[in-house]
């Protein structure tokens, strides 16, 4: 049976006629591997920009933040897994917004602090065109286009995306590849994605601290000290984890928090706590 490969991320599904990749966003159609997610929206709301988390790109304007369904990784802990983790025929209302349409509810909530549109809630990736269709239309309109995504994308879909958007936050969620293991992923994609990022537009980075899966000193450090490499200057947001999902170990240590914080610092100008 003919088979053809994704190449959008690390995993390079290769699929038969009809079958979906682990995202459950992609598909092969005649041969072709297509988005199934293209202008598919699950969520639709005007978020301040700190949520995105983005605490020095426009601090205190709000922006139109969508999001569709799948996902490339499989994290436990999902916090939005009702949408990231669901198949297209799970969901009983889809909004079917085309690009032209969502520039056009972003012009019209300008009127409520509205800067652009920022990509998130599910992996944006998966689905990068409607990303890139989307950001080049809205730039036109000269409105910022944001996106949150864990990285994991080959670099052919990077440089579809990246030199269209205005700021990034990127989820580094460890340091080891282990980390990654965990989760179904690629830290060496991440790694390609956040310096491919950090030449094109503002970045920003968040470490969510698990558990048991990446909250020693040791694995900070590094972490650090690589950001660093890169431009000390990237803000890092450090988030405590608390139970969700699959995932029913206790929340992130506050002191575990602070003291990883204090790792961070020694390296980065801007190191952030969140959910504490």
């Amino acid at each position: 049976m003919n088979r053809t490969e994704c190449k959008v991320c690390f995993h390079h599904c290769n699929l038969e006629e009809g079958q979906t990749g682990i995202c459950k966003a992609r598909k092969n159609t005649s041969g072709q591997v297509v988005s199934t997610n293209y202008g598919k929206l699950t969520s639709v709301a005007l978020d301040p920009i700190e949520k995105k988390p983005l605490a020095f790109y426009r601090p205190g304007s709000k922006i139109l933040s969508i999001g569709s369904f799948g996902c490339n990784l499989s994290c436990p802990f999902c916090q939005n897994y009702e949408i990231a983790d669901a198949k297209e025929e799970e969901f009983s209302r889809l909004y079917q917004i085309s690009p032209k349409e969502l520039v056009e509810i972003a012009k019209r909530e300008t009127v409520n602090g509205n800067i652009g549109v920022a990509y998130t809630y599910n992996e944006a990736l998966v689905g990068y065109e409607y990303v890139r269709d989307c950001a080049k239309l809205l730039r036109r309109e000269h409105m910022a286009n944001v996106l949150v995504t864990n990285g994991c994308a080959s670099m052919e879909v990077a440089e579809e995306v990246i030199p269209l958007m205005d700021a990034i936050n990127i989820d580094v969620k460890g340091f080891r590849q282990e980390n990654y293991d965990a989760l179904g992923g690629d830290l060496e994609s991440v790694k390609r994605f956040v310096i491919r990022a950090a030449e094109s537009c503002h970045v920003e980075l968040t470490t969510l601290i698990v558990p048991g899966l990446n909250d020693g000193s040791l694995d900070m450090e590094e972490e650090a000290k690589w950001i660093a490499s890169i431009d000390k200057n990237i803000p890092l947001h450090i988030t405590r984890y608390f139970p969700r999902y699959k995932m029913r170990e206790p929340a992130t240590d506050i002191e575990t928090m602070k003291v990883l914080k204090e790792v961070a610092d020694k390296y980065l100008t801007h190191v952030l706590l969140g959910n504490v």
